[in-house]
């Protein structure tokens, strides 16, 4: 049902965004979906639910303890997180559910529920704003508000694990040109597996790093690698120093421990590529819905730690040139290595088809792995016998 007659001055707009945006500021967990409520109703819009999405991405939770969890896959909510799309549905008694995703950036946080009794252009509008703003709330407490990572947990998770996703950045950052996006699991057992991606005026950086072994020291060795990765790219360094001062780092911190890697470095508006691959498997090319295994494959390099022990050369930087709509596939050896009851291992082939067919039908990037991973922990039977961690970088400049 719709209807045009409800209206707020601007005035009255103005105030009630004022008082929600005050109360967000000092507003506890507890209290912030009452501060919501009153917004809404001041502004027509009915009762307000947050929904978080949680770890694995399989779920919504609800911020409000008297509503239920929602499956991603089976409800109009999950339709809307999953295509980054508003969802109005009109139940028996004539009331409005207004689905609205919860985005920062290309980052899904999960999605909002307004139950109204009609809509109009105006409100619509109004839903979206607030949608908007209450994303950048969510992001800007999470970190300092255990009660969202406890919300978004289904169990506990292990010392290992919470350290490096201490660490870790959002699952997903993009501009107009670009979008990185990355899945880990198992989400609660995470060993030595980590992804970092960020931006420095017109480049992106990203990295992948799996450490030996499974336990706190392997953890340990991911965090440090990824603190020296971090520390040379805000000083400035160059992608060959950056990766000689990660190498330094474990070697001067942890030096009975070592990890693979890639760093690489994507020049957004010409789409050139840097990278260095450190014992790591070769990264992936998909481009025009096929697969270029081979692509980025050059000479081998040691792993992480272990250069001053093995060799006196300097670690090798490799370019390239992206086309526009190219895929770059980052991943760790317990993606294609999970094996089903048979034996049977995922393997390169699968792994890059899921990609393909999902692209196909138009699913969006962190859709894409996010469906691929439940495809991998299907697989196995949800037990991998290693980690498992995907980035996928795609490079669509805007037309000339």
């Amino acid at each position: 049902m719709v209807d045009a007659s409800v209206s707020t001055s601007a005035e009255t707009a103005e105030q009630s965004l004022d008082e929600l945006l005050r109360a967000s500021h000092e507003a506890s967990p507890a209290e912030l979906p009452g501060a919501l409520d009153r917004y809404t109703a001041a502004m027509h819009m009915g009762h307000a639910v947050v929904f978080l999405i949680d770890l694995q991405q399989r779920l919504l939770i609800p911020l409000d303890e008297d509503a239920s969890r929602l499956d991603l896959d089976d409800s109009l909510a999950g339709f809307a997180y999953r295509t980054s799309t508003v969802r109005v549905q009109e139940d028996n008694e004539g009331r409005l559910d207004v689905w609205l995703p919860l985005m920062n950036g290309a980052e899904r946080l999960g999605v909002l529920q307004l139950r109204m009794d009609s809509l109009d252009a105006l409100t619509l509008w109004r839903c979206r704003t607030l949608a908007s703003l209450l994303s950048l709330v969510i992001t800007s407490k999470r970190t300092s508000i255990d009660s969202f990572a406890r919300r978004t947990r289904t169990r506990s998770m292990e010392l290992p694990t919470e350290m490096v996703r201490a660490f870790l950045p959002p699952r997903s950052i993009g501009t107009g040109r670009v979008i990185s996006t990355a899945v880990l699991e198992p989400a609660y057992e995470l060993g030595g597996d980590a992804f970092d991606h960020s931006f420095t005026e017109d480049v992106l950086h990203a990295t992948i790093l799996d450490a030996m072994g499974h336990d706190l020291a392997s953890g340990l060795t991911t965090s440090v690698a990824m603190a020296g990765s971090r520390n040379a790219r805000r000083t400035g360094a160059d992608l060959a120093e950056l990766v000689t001062t990660v190498d330094e780092a474990l070697n001067k911190w942890l030096p009975e421990q070592f990890c693979t890697g890639v760093f690489l470095r994507l020049h957004m508006p010409s789409g050139a590529l840097r990278w260095s691959n450190c014992g790591h498997p070769t990264p992936l090319v998909i481009r025009r819905q096929r697969l270029l295994d081979k692509e980025l494959e050059r000479a081998s390099e040691p792993p992480l730690g272990l250069p001053p022990r093995l060799s006196a050369a300097p670690r090798r930087i490799h370019e390239t040139a992206l086309e526009p709509g190219d895929r770059i596939l980052l991943y760790t050896d317990g993606v294609v290595e999970s094996r089903d009851e048979g034996g049977e291992q995922f393997g390169l082939e699968r792994f890059a088809d899921h990609i393909i067919r999902s692209t196909a039908a138009g699913e969006n990037a962190p859709e894409v792995l996010r469906l691929l991973i439940h495809a991998i922990l299907d697989h196995g039977h949800s037990q991998l016998s290693d980690d498992a961690t995907i980035l996928m970088i795609e490079w669509r400049p805007p037309d000339p």
